[in-house]
């Protein structure tokens, strides 16, 4: 006879699917992307992938630094610069 062999986990496999198919996942799953994103690009673009002060204070200096460059680009974004105004002769 054939027996099909069940892991010992697979109980709780089965609870992180079914929770996986719920709205509120998706709801968290898009502001999980949101700060992951912002985490991706401080880290790819802006360097911060090491750190380059020492100690406890200079990490949290350089990444206050990272995230305050960060903002400001989201500010620029949405309060653009104003154009000039050249007048035709």
């Amino acid at each position: 006879a054939r027996s099909i062999t069940r892991e010992e986990h697979e109980n709780a496999r089965q609870v992180a699917r079914d929770i996986a198919k719920t709205k509120q996942y998706d709801v968290s799953m898009k502001l999980r992307k949101k700060v992951e994103m912002l985490f991706a690009h401080l880290k790819r673009i802006l360097g911060l992938n090491r750190l380059r002060l020492r100690g406890p204070c200079g990490a949290n200096d350089e990444f206050l630094w990272s995230a305050t460059a960060q903002n400001l680009r989201k500010l620029a974004k949405i309060f653009p610069a104003p154009q000039q105004v050249c007048k035709a002769r």
